[in-house]
């Protein structure tokens, strides 16, 4: 299995990101993916989770600025981040997981990218 993160780079305060995560290896459509992020000196932290069917679930932190979603013709899942504050500033995974629905829990998976960096400059 392999997830493969793109999309992140370096941007001002309230602009804008797409991160894209291709997935290949799995069956896709049976999975659910979530994306995770962590910034220097912090722990892991969850971010937001699409189901197999498209159901959606966000951190409280992003809800209302980034939006998960994904292409299962395309083996991908998005997230779509707005109004980017510094705070958002980490490195982004992304993860796939068949056991579990709506997991906020980095350990419900099973598989992980090895991450794309976004920069949010004040």
């Amino acid at each position: 299995v392999q997830l493969v993160e793109s999309g992140g780079g370096l941007v001002q305060a309230g602009g804008s990101l797409r991160l894209s995560c291709a997935a290949s290896g799995l069956t896709f459509s049976n999975h659910d993916m979530g994306w995770f992020r962590q910034a220097p000196g912090k722990e892991r932290e969850f971010v937001a989770t699409t189901t197999w069917s498209g159901g959606t679930y966000y951190s409280d932190s992003v809800k209302g600025r980034f939006t998960i979603s994904r292409d299962n013709a395309k083996n991908t899942v998005y997230l779509q981040m707005n109004s980017l504050k510094p705070e958002d500033t980490a490195l982004y995974y992304c993860a796939g997981t068949s056991r579990y629905n709506y997991a906020k829990d980095g350990a419900a998976y099973d598989y992980w990218g090895q991450g794309t960096q976004v920069t949010v400059s004040s």
